[in-house]
């Protein structure tokens, strides 16, 4: 039992805090505890409050059944000797067993001086139960146990609704160390090999890292040379060349060669702990909005109070009417305010707008910063991999002869290129309709590759080969691509220039569409990347981006989110990469490309599983409409309780109207029906 009560006792103190907002109290929690640890609790808490809706579900078919109000209603007699003591010990198990949550919430929340949701709860079902006994008792008045079985089945089914629609499994931080590989291999001193545990290396080690392992630590390059894919840790989407000297990261990829490093860092100094680390803090600096359902809850239960105890006082003091008649008129405005469907106001939105947004391909992780999207003055999106498909496609061929056609141009090159594990050679090899077997292969060290095709010599080169061959070619058109950011590759067919290919990072068909609708919106679009600047220009001119943060380090990406936060922005980040993680989460509202690392998409308050920039537009959209519906939806729950607390009250008294506690309890659950119908109503297309 003190496990329960301390399960309930931090949902409470969330409520008191300021709102129902568990997928923000989980992911903050979870840098605290632990992913699985705490997972497993928050999973707890909802199968606690699904098994507590059963019971009290259980209980309510027979109290509702005895109750004489229901009998009288339904035209029947179902009493017999004995009946209200059944009702009085079934309430009981409702009171006690399923009000519990609620009753200790009630406890928590006055103690910190917050009254809020489930103070208004915990009040209500404290006084139709201590009213109904007083009834079984003999005091003048009506059963309302059946109104308190509702109510607490009502609020139970909200909150495991609500848990269960927001309820995530954050671990950015155990995706960001899954990049390190498990074992390194360690180089003795007499040369051998063996396999160690990462987390047995220490500075000043040698590692030899083969092509395609993942790199342990960070380091530097003591023999070999290759090329590192470093695009989930630095968003640069062209290989880095490496060699003796030169320093790695750990978790980039070796691509081509063998290399041994020396390392340089571990643990805590190393570069992805450093990530990892800025991850944590702007998670945990993240700040919360406060729940509409908790401000309404709370005035209404000042309200509440204040009317009950004026109603009570007005009656007694200065009207003369009997004890009882006052008590009737006090217990009347308090069902009033009971929030049936306050209580579902908020989750049954957040459940419509979280399955619409399944269904339109993006996935809802955090509830708050969902709801922020709303608000938002800049989006600030990642390049590689995010606006563009971050992979290099050819874009142009440039003939420079009459020898040789375009696609014969290509045809040699992708046939040389089939022995390279290069990205650029892929790049070709995929835009090549076929090929020929290359007779011979060789490296130009640094420079590109040789070889034999169709009986001809062919060099596929570096625009650094060409200019130290002194071979003639048009600068003006070659630069002007060079200039849009594309690498240039030379082709050489028996030793003449016969032209060039053009390979580029490809726009996403879609990144303008969505650009050209967030200027529309009034929104600023920001590009943030650690490309270099001509590439990053050329993008931000070919989708009219606002302003272009480029050369951009992994560790400054957050700063940047932060420098237009502190304009007075509400700022959203969209991004796919290790690099984007601590920008994700320093944002308003973090957006997760879906396809791109673990880490982002953990990171990320919203994933959006298409791919499709457009999607962020699908999104603002849905949050507009969804806070449209939320605040319907409390106007229909509360906006009825206040204007039928006066009747509660008596108000009409001298006219001979007169709102008894159970017509008051019928009324309000005809609020609830309106709310669930209206949450239906919601749309995608609602703008």
């Amino acid at each position: 039992m003190n496990h329960e009560h301390h399960q309930h006792s931090n949902q409470h103190d969330h409520h008191g805090k300021g709102g129902h907002d568990h997928a923000d109290h989980y992911k903050h929690d979870q840098k605290k505890s632990g992913g699985h640890a705490h997972h497993d609790h928050h999973k707890m808490m909802v199968q606690d409050f699904k098994f507590r809706f059963w019971w009290v579900l259980g209980l309510t078919i027979p109290i509702m059944v005895l109750s004489p109000m229901i009998q009288h209603f339904l035209d029947v007699d179902w009493r017999f000797t004995g009946d209200t003591w059944i009702l009085a010990i079934l309430s009981t198990g409702v009171f006690f067993f399923g009000g519990k949550p609620f009753l200790t919430g009630l406890v928590d929340e006055l103690k910190k001086k917050q009254p809020g949701m489930m103070t208004l709860i915990g009040l209500a079902i404290s006084i139709a139960y201590f009213y109904s006994t007083a009834v079984v008792f003999g005091f003048k008045g009506d059963l309302l146990y059946w109104e308190l079985s509702t109510l607490v089945g009502i609020m139970l089914l909200g909150h495991w609704i609500e848990m269960r629609s927001v309820m995530s499994a954050s671990s950015a931080l155990e995706e960001l160390a899954a990049l390190l590989p498990g074992e390194a291999h360690k180089v003795n001193d007499d040369g051998s090999t063996e396999d160690i545990p990462v987390e047995d290396l220490i500075q000043g080690d040698n590692v030899l890292i083969k092509p395609g392992e993942k790199i342990p630590a960070d380091g530097i390059v003591v023999k070999g040379e290759t090329s590192v894919n470093e695009a989930m840790l630095t968003g640069e989407s062209k290989p880095v060349s490496k060699t003796k000297g030169d320093e790695v990261i750990g978790g980039s990829v070796n691509e081509k060669g063998s290399i041994t490093i020396k390392i340089s860092k571990t643990g805590d100094d190393s570069f992805l702990s450093q990530v990892m680390k800025l991850v944590k803090e702007a998670q945990e600096s993240k700040s919360r909005t406060q729940d509409l359902a908790n401000r309404a809850a709370f005035w209404l239960t000042i309200l509440a109070i204040t009317a009950g105890l004026i109603t009570f006082a007005a009656w007694v003091l200065f009207t003369g009417q009997s004890l009882d008649f006052a008590m009737n008129r006090t217990v009347a405005v308090m069902v009033i305010t009971c929030p049936h469907a306050l209580g579902l106001a908020i989750p049954l939105v957040v459940s419509r707008s979280t399955s619409i947004a399944a269904t339109n391909g993006f996935l809802i992780r955090d509830r708050t910063a969902f709801e922020e999207a709303r608000n938002l003055d800049a989006v600030i999106f990642d390049k590689t991999g995010t606006l563009t498909k971050g992979t290099f496609t050819v874009t142009d061929i440039l003939n420079f002869g009459e020898t040789y056609s375009d696609q014969e141009i290509l045809k040699y090159a992708a046939s040389l290129e089939k022995n390279s594990e290069h990205p650029l050679a892929k790049g070709i090899l995929e835009k090549a309709a076929e090929t020929w077997e290359p007779d011979a292969f060789d490296s130009i060290p640094g420079k590109g590759i040789q070889g034999k095709v169709n009986g001809k010599s062919v060099k596929v080169v570096s625009p650094g080969y060409v200019r130290e061959q002194e071979m003639g070619y048009p600068n003006e058109e070659v630069e002007e691509i060079s200039s849009q950011g594309k690498t240039v590759v030379f082709v050489i067919i028996e030793n003449e220039l016969a032209g060039a290919i053009a390979l580029g990072d490809e726009i996403r068909e879609s990144s303008k569409k969505a650009i050209d609708a967030l200027h529309k919106m009034g929104i600023e679009c920001i590009m943030l990347t650690g490309d270099n600047r001509q590439t990053a220009e050329y993008v931000a001119r070919e989708l009219g981006i606002d302003q272009v943060f480029a050369e951009v380090l992994p560790n400054e990406k957050a700063d940047k989110v932060k420098e237009v936060q502190d304009q007075g922005k509400k700022v959203a980040m969209t991004g796919d990469g290790v690099n984007d993680a601590p920008a994700l989460a320093q944002a308003n509202v973090g957006i997760a490309i879906g396809a791109g690392s673990d880490v982002a998409v953990e990171t990320g308050d919203i994933v959006l599983v298409k791919n499709n920039p457009q999607d962020v537009t699908s999104l603002i959209h849905l949050s507009k409409s969804t806070y449209r519906k939320m605040v319907q939806n409390l106007w229909w729950a509360s906006g009825y309780n206040i204007g039928a607390i006066p009747l509660a009250a008596g108000a009409l008294y001298v006219w001979g109207i007169i709102l008894s506690p159970a017509l008051g309890a019928i009324l309000m659950s005809l609020s609830t029906v309106i709310v669930a119908v209206n949450a239906r109503f919601l749309k995608m297309e609602e703008q």
